[in-house]
């Protein structure tokens, strides 16, 4: 959870998306983005955007070895009704991440409301962007860490050890909690159980990264009105277009 209100996060988050999306294209692969676009459906309005995600030299050896060729190719489909997000990548395995932000300090169980036998299978990981013991070391950045940075304009951090405790004490202080319920299935024979875990360790590892990132590059959005993210989203999906296809030519 975050020292943020709930709509304040969400232009963070997309903030962070494009950035971050940025970050991981080149050489041919990253993101490539269709679709991005408002939606309405049963009442439900949002935004719907459609990806794909070109992965090849981001899986592991061992997948690569015995993968066909163009099946390291993933579309991700989302539909963002702020405060609740549903994530679905499908091709030769599914992964479905849904997510409610909450206005707490991640205290409630079962916020995605599955039936009993379901919630007795779910493992529950807790995250604290303030703990470096969580970030693997290929992955640490002094300047996106919550427990050094503080912000100029909010004057937010750096994070302490008690943190979370000084948080609940503090009723004046914004709070935000992302649940985030990570669903996966794998078709290849074989290698369903070794994947499976594989591919939830790097989305705890995403999770973490990515919301250190987005605390840490608070100055950066805080201003920002969903305008402006509009626009940005816009001119980021330029860009990672002109990034990838260009890095192929290069190369």
């Amino acid at each position: 959870f975050l020292l943020l209100e709930n709509f304040t996060y969400q232009v963070g988050q997309l903030y962070s998306v494009a950035e971050a999306s940025k970050n991981e294209t080149g050489g041919g692969e990253g993101i490539e983005v269709l679709k991005n676009e408002p939606y309405e459906k049963d009442g439900e309005k949002g935004q719907y955007t459609h990806k794909i995600y070109h992965l090849k030299s981001k899986v592991p050896a061992f997948v690569r070895m015995i993968a066909p060729e163009g099946s390291l190719v993933f579309h991700e489909k989302a539909w963002n009704a702020y405060p609740y997000c549903r994530t679905s990548k499908s091709d030769d395995f599914f992964i479905k991440i849904e997510t409610w932000h909450k206005p707490d300090l991640g205290t409630l169980e079962n916020v995605h409301g599955l039936d009993p036998n379901t919630w007795k299978t779910v493992e529950i990981v807790h995250i604290d962007i303030a703990d470096r013991s969580q970030v693997e070391p290929a992955d640490y950045k002094a300047d996106e860490d919550p427990a050094l940075f503080q912000s100029v304009k909010t004057k937010r951090g750096p994070l302490g050890p008690n943190w979370k405790k000084e948080l609940a004490n503090n009723p004046d202080c914004p709070q935000m909690c992302a649940y985030k319920l990570v669903t996966i299935k794998f078709k290849w024979w074989g290698l369903q159980s070794k994947v499976e875990n594989f591919i939830q360790k790097q989305e705890k590892r995403i999770f973490t990264n990515f919301h250190r990132q987005l605390f840490c590059w608070i100055d950066k959005w805080i201003d920002l009105t969903m305008e402006d993210i509009r626009r940005m989203e816009d001119e980021t999906q330029k860009e990672l277009e002109t990034v990838r296809l260009h890095s192929v030519e290069i190369l």
